[in-house]
């Protein structure tokens, strides 16, 4: 069984940066790039980003159907 990430958002670049956007209480800032899927997970806060237009945001879409 596998656990869907907290929180999944769409980017329009292959690098983006996670801070977990909670200011001074987040984790610190690290910059991720994109897998050949489109889709990075981070390792702080498990924030999933998926590209868009990007395989992943299709398969998503599919999911949810």
């Amino acid at each position: 069984m596998t656990v869907d990430a907290p929180e999944t958002k769409l980017v329009s670049t292959k690098k983006v940066a996670c801070d977990g956007d909670e200011g001074a209480l987040g984790h610190p800032r690290v910059y991720l790039t994109m897998d050949d899927e489109g889709k990075v997970e981070c390792p702080y806060c498990d924030r999933l980003y998926i590209l868009q237009g990007g395989p992943s945001e299709k398969k998503l879409a599919d999911k949810s159907k």
